[in-house]
């Protein structure tokens, strides 16, 4: 059982797991993929864990942490909306859809990514800015997003319900150099030994076919 101040220091994570990183300049990205890229932005807590897992899937060319603002609520009669925007941490990834559709990266979001049960937190990390939402871009992905949640509902995937929004995307705001791939940066921090490494692990050992190690030049090896 672990002692009340380790308890107390993990949650404390929970208010810096995304900020206060010493600055260093990210590592340079690989650019090779087979042809036409895609993006698909996703929330599911700590872009830190987010950016972990999605770094390792085969067909990823780039992933980025940052802040998106969505579309919440609809827009009065008036077109004015009725809150301010809502900002979520979350990645936006760069994909060839060659090699991984988009239906696979919501299988890998629903199924290792994050916990999709979890309302407005995701492991140690509380508050609206954790929550689970798909944000989509264009009908097709609203259309893949919903159909494949309807699919784990009535399939009866999880013991919870889905707290999972899907939403449409009104602007991504990349947050600061030092809080980019944060895991290879920095693999001996807190937060990333006790919360991304066995998530990664899971990862690994549940879907290895999507599976692939980082390259030197940091980026998903191919």
């Amino acid at each position: 059982m672990r002692s009340a101040q380790t308890l107390l220091t993990l949650l404390s994570l929970s208010a810096a797991a995304c900020a206060g990183a010493p600055a260093q300049a990210a590592p340079p990205r690989a650019a090779s993929h087979s042809g036409k890229l895609a993006t698909a932005v996703l929330a599911g807590g700590c872009y830190w864990t987010m950016e972990t897992v999605f770094e390792h899937v085969r067909g990823v060319v780039d992933v980025v942490s940052g802040m998106s603002d969505a579309e919440w609520l609809p827009a009065t009669s008036a077109g004015r909306r009725p809150s301010p925007p809502l900002r979520v941490e979350s990645v936006r990834i760069t994909y060839d859809p060659a090699v991984v559709t988009y239906a696979d990266l919501l299988h890998i979001f629903f199924t290792v990514a994050h916990d999709p049960t979890q309302v407005d937190r995701q492991g140690p990390d509380v508050g609206v800015r954790y929550r689970s939402a798909v944000l989509y871009t264009d009908t097709t992905q609203f259309r893949e997003a919903t159909d494949y949640i309807g699919r784990l509902e009535r399939e009866g995937t999880f013991r919870a319900a889905i707290a999972t929004r899907v939403v449409a995307l009104r602007d991504f705001a990349p947050v600061p150099a030092e809080q980019q791939d944060f895991a290879v940066r920095h693999p001996d921090d807190p937060y990333i030994v006790t919360w991304d490494r066995p998530k990664l692990a899971h990862f690994r050992e549940v879907m290895p076919e999507w599976y692939v190690e980082r390259g030197s030049e940091g980026a998903p090896a191919r």
